[in-house]
């Protein structure tokens, strides 16, 4: 009876996997043995960062703009199989797969000291991986340190364009933060590990382990915002203006908020609604403002990465930081009103209401009564 479990279990492997496994594979392949990794990866930026409508419209109107240059930058990060595959027009499946299984499991080496960080890969048949002690009927497997590292994710989320603008910084702003520091890296917050299977029981019984999330949340991630915020409204009346308070706190992230891109935006808004019918609004804006070699304000992302030169000015909040931002409206004594203050996630690359993506993820509400407030 052993002896048939064993050859059922060949057989199933066989019929899976087998002979399709190539040294750069569908993630679709990578799934048929792996399908709960799978399942959260589809769910994820990386297996989104080609099929965005959004990065697709970017990307046509960036190579219309500077040419095949331009189409190159984008597709070195957004689909990076297709850039080493070059395929360019992105005929192969796998080219659609954004940052795919392949990818990341061919890294072996991460090297810093070049303008920008550069992974060294080896596409084949064997599968680089944090997990010590695996073995697989697919393939080859190998530890690697660096996938355990922060080091990993800098070919993407580090950037200098060819002025030598630093035009993404997410790494290096965590590199600064008491987070590395103290060994935080960022697979800690975006691939904390869960309980499941590594591989389908179809395949192969084992103990459930802990993997790593392979959704990967990030700023779309109505909980990481969340929880990366802390917020407090205060009040208080001088007369016939209502001072109002926010104490807004990086209390989450291990590098600035917003990150990333270089057009997004946090957006603080404070609005007061008075009994008597009127209403008055203010807001804050936590961004990085980005202008070219003449001084003039980028307003469009795909500009950003190769036209930018220079940062304007930064409101972001830095890890740890607390800042306390204060707000005078006009509200005459004796009137009672409702203030809100709602923070927004914008993301607007080109410019336009057409491609504009906003989500509210923490409003605060306080009843202002008609003497006093606090």
């Amino acid at each position: 009876m052993h002896s048939i479990t064993i050859l059922v279990a060949l057989l199933v492997a066989t019929t899976l996997y087998g002979a399709d496994l190539k040294p750069i594979s569908s993630a679709e392949l990578c799934g048929r043995c792996h399908r709960s990794i799978l399942e959260a990866w589809k769910r994820s930026p990386h297996s989104q960062a080609m099929e965005s409508a959004l990065f697709q419209d970017v990307l046509e109107i960036a190579e219309a703009d500077f040419g095949t240059s331009a189409r190159k930058v984008c597709l070195s990060c957004h689909s990076p199989i297709a850039l080493h595959l070059a395929d360019l027009t992105l005929q192969q499946k796998v080219s659609w797969e954004g940052v795919t299984c392949d990818y990341c499991h061919s890294i072996r080496e991460v090297r810093l000291q070049a303008t920008n960080p550069r992974a060294v890969l080896e596409y084949g048949l064997l599968k680089s991986g944090p997990l010590k002690e695996v073995s697989s009927m697919a393939h080859g497997t190998i530890f690697s340190a660096i996938h355990a590292s922060s080091k990993i994710c800098a070919p993407c989320h580090e950037y200098r364009n060819a002025l030598g603008f630093a035009v993404l910084t997410t790494y290096s702003e965590w590199e600064g933060s008491s987070y590395a520091k103290q060994g935080k890296t960022c697979q800690s917050c975006h691939m904390y590990q869960v309980a499941g299977e590594v591989v389908d029981p179809r395949v192969k019984r084992s103990r459930q382990a802990l993997v790593n999330l392979h959704e990967m949340p990030g700023s779309h991630s109505l909980r990481m915002l969340t929880s990366t915020l802390k917020a407090q409204l205060f009040t208080k009346r001088e007369g016939n203006q209502l001072l109002v308070f926010v104490e807004v706190a990086n209390q989450g992230a291990g590098h600035r908020v917003p990150t990333g891109s270089p057009l997004r935006q946090m957006v603080l808004e404070v609005q007061v609604d008075s009994y008597d019918g009127k209403h008055w609004g203010e807001e804050r804006i936590y961004q990085r403002i980005i202008v070219n070699e003449r001084g003039e304000t980028i307003r469009r992302e795909h500009i950003a990465f190769m036209k930018g030169a220079k940062v304007f000015s930064d409101t972001r909040l830095a890890p740890h930081e607390t800042r306390l931002e204060k707000f005078s409206l006009p509200l005459p004594q004796g009137v009672r009103a409702q203030v809100k203050a709602s923070f927004s996630f914008y993301y607007s690359p080109m410019a336009r209401p057409e491609s504009q993506n906003r989500v509210t993820f923490l409003t605060i509400t306080k009843l202002v009564s008609e003497e006093t407030a606090g």
